[in-house]
């Protein structure tokens, strides 16, 4: 079920994505449905080295190639390509949660995790994420965009620094929303975008700079940046 926000500024029919234009900035939205698609997180195939872009996924993905929606980087990583927090695949951790302090954007605070089990699909801040628990997909980034419909403090209105930037929020237990800026745009331009036409109360940033997606339907195969860990989603 999509957000009635979001129906009415850009529905998303057959297509599993949609653009729409917002404060003068263009974004891609793609929604997830667990009633009738597939969710995974993909990092390497059969242990080898982080994929490091879609083209590679879509060869790793073997005949699954043709069941793709969408895909999108899904988490911050390292210069090989490895998740620096929490990152969880088809039930196995392959690495550890990050509750560290830091620099730079995957520690500006409140931090957190996108996760799956099989309740549905979770927003969780780092903080309040419970290390016992079993996911069966999960990857930690951050900041926190917003938390409780409201922009988190680290973020502000409009600040000066600007990228293409994406992220994910969790509408329902059932559903997600994956978001990708066309244009460069600001923290704050990419929450309110989440919160006030997309009806988010909470959101989770993704990545900027490198930020890409995969829509197979559009003929669109973002390769501007090498990448770490994607999610993608599937036509069961």
């Amino acid at each position: 079920m999509l957000l009635l926000a979001l129906a009415a500024a850009a529905t998303i029919t057959a297509a599993p994505c949609s653009d729409t234009t917002f404060e003068e900035s263009r974004f891609t939205a793609c929604q997830f449905d667990a009633r009738s698609e597939e969710l995974r997180l993909v990092l390497t195939a059969k242990g080898g080295p982080p994929l490091r872009g879609f083209a590679a996924l879509s060869a790793a993905l073997g005949p699954d190639r043709d069941k793709v929606l969408f895909a999108m980087n899904a988490g911050m990583f390292d210069a090989t390509g490895w998740p620096v927090g929490l990152y969880v695949e088809n039930g196995a951790e392959r690495h550890a949660i990050d509750r560290a302090s830091g620099d730079g954007n995957f520690y500006m605070q409140p931090n957190g995790v996108f996760w799956a089990d099989a309740a549905g699909l979770h927003l969780t801040a780092t903080a309040a994420y419970d290390s016992g628990r079993k996911p069966l997909w999960a990857t930690q980034s951050g900041p926190m965009l917003l938390m409780d419909g409201k922009l988190t403090p680290s973020i502000s209105t409009d600040g000066p620094s600007r990228y293409l930037r994406n992220a994910v929020c969790v509408p329902a237990p059932k559903d997600a929303v994956f978001v990708i800026s066309d244009d460069a745009v600001s923290f704050g331009r990419l929450a309110r975008f989440m919160r006030d036409r997309l009806g988010c109360r909470d959101a989770l940033y993704l990545d900027g700079a490198v930020a890409g997606a995969w829509i197979p339907s559009r003929k669109r195969m973002d390769d501007h940046a090498p990448l770490g860990p994607m999610a993608v989603v599937l036509r069961e």
